[in-house]
């Protein structure tokens, strides 16, 4: 799994970090850090958890991409 960041979204309310603080880092004012997070195996459920819970909708969840789901030529 992955998380999208749209650090532009973010208003630093950091329910992301209260869900789930190894996963989403903040800055010193409460704002989440640039760049998208990957989510190791076994924190899908936390991760998931604090993406939804943005009132501000600034993360997006994304499946990785098997090597099953990429079409052959």
């Amino acid at each position: 799994m992955r998380i999208i960041v749209q650090r532009a979204k973010c208003q630093g309310h950091a329910r992301c970090a209260a869900q789930a603080p190894d996963i989403f880092k903040l800055d010193n004012d409460g704002y989440i850090l640039p760049g998208d997070i990957e989510v190791a195996e076994g924190e899908e459920l936390p991760a998931s958890r604090g993406a939804r819970s943005c009132p501000e909708r600034a993360l997006e969840l994304t499946r990785r991409r098997s090597e099953s789901d990429v079409i052959q030529p």
